[in-house]
């Protein structure tokens, strides 16, 4: 099964969804950045705004972080020829699953 499915068309779709998130983190760098607590430059409302609208940019960010480990780590079993197949029990990964989500690394029994 794995052996006949295109890497390298999952390898580009890996590697333009990397560039996507790395570009959407430094887009939103300075949403993560520190808010500032001058109650005379903003009032106590527009604080807790800012902190909340932080707080969801960084949690935006561990996701992104994570979805990009999965990625590396999609990356490297292609290159290893361990792509297609799942790292728990080896069985090989349905196609249709590795195209919903190409850094997938277990099939759907062992995800459960």
């Amino acid at each position: 099964m794995a052996d006949e499915i295109d890497t390298n068309a999952f390898r580009e779709k890996l590697l333009a969804r990397a560039r996507e998130l790395e570009e959407l983190s430094r887009i939103s760098a300075e949403a993560r950045g520190a808010v500032e607590l001058d109650q005379a430059s903003v009032g106590r409302v527009s604080r807790i705004d800012a902190i909340q609208q932080q707080a969801m940019a960084l949690a935006n960010e561990r996701s992104r972080a994570s979805e990009l480990g999965r990625i590396k780590a999609a990356l490297q079993r292609i290159e290893d020829g361990e792509y297609g197949y799942c790292i728990k029990c080896g069985e090989a990964i349905a196609e249709k699953r590795l195209v919903f989500d190409p850094s997938l690394a277990t099939c759907v029994d062992c995800a459960a």
